[in-house]
């Protein structure tokens, strides 16, 4: 009778506990369609706390420290966030490694990371998001995002000047090759299977610019920019790309 009892309740907790779980992730994901990005990171942390190593949850946190990141007050405390992020995606690619979208989140981090790091080890993150992104599309070539990301690895790479390149190769074994052509084709591609994404053409602009090929930078500026703003990072994109649309001749 003991045991029976005993095996009931604890049977009983777990479904409590999954609900809770379901609720407090509804409540992140709701959030996160509002752009409240801590709201949604504190819920995440929740659901975390109530089911350890899901690594759905630990990419969701990875990706809400990484925007918050973005409106740090300090470089110190951007980095200490952005380290956090990339702490969490690790933990999210090592349960789930498989998983696409854990292995471009990975990537993403890496760039952050880059971004607040000395020269070697900007050049370390560069080499470890371009085979992130590879490894994304190996995984799942229909994966827009990560043509995206390879695609500004590519043209941002590939925009260094020629004296830095040089230094680059010289102290530190240099950057893999990288080639505007080859942001444009990445970049179509990532248009191709999600035309509905602004940053995808905006960034595909940028890259026809790269090249000179303004008429067709003018058109993606245009067809981007007339996009509705769905995600985080749209308006911000917009922003950006309507001052070098006014800077375009005709």
């Amino acid at each position: 009778m003991f045991w029976a009892m005993l095996v009931s309740v604890l049977a009983g907790t777990g479904t409590v506990r999954a609900a809770g779980v379901d609720e407090v992730l509804a409540r992140a994901r709701a959030a996160e369609a509002r752009f409240e990005v801590a709201e949604a990171l504190e819920f995440y942390r929740q659901a975390d706390a109530l089911q350890p190593d899901n690594p759905v949850t630990l990419q969701k946190i990875a990706q809400q420290l990484s925007d918050l990141s973005l409106a740090a007050g300090t470089d110190a405390e951007r980095k200490a966030q952005a380290e956090q992020a990339l702490a969490y995606a690790e933990r999210a690619a090592k349960l789930a490694p498989d998983n696409p979208v854990n292995v471009l989140s990975l990537a993403i981090c890496y760039g952050k990371m880059g971004v607040y790091s000395d020269t070697r080890a900007k050049i370390e993150y560069s080499r470890k998001v371009r085979e992130a992104a590879l490894r994304a599309i190996a995984l799942d070539p229909n994966y827009d995002w990560a043509h995206h990301v390879l695609g500004r690895w590519h043209y941002e790479v590939a925009s260094l000047g020629a004296t830095t390149r040089f230094f680059v190769r010289l102290i530190y074994g240099g950057l893999p090759e990288a080639s505007k052509e080859e942001a444009v084709r990445q970049l179509e591609k990532a248009v191709a299977l999600a035309p509905q994404r602004v940053p995808h053409h905006l960034e595909l602009a940028f890259a026809y610019l790269a090249l000179g090929r303004e008429a067709e930078a003018r058109a993606s500026f245009e067809r981007g920019l007339a996009l509705p703003s769905v995600e985080l990072y749209d308006e911000s994109a917009k922003a950006r790309a309507r001052v070098a649309q006014a800077g375009l001749k005709g």
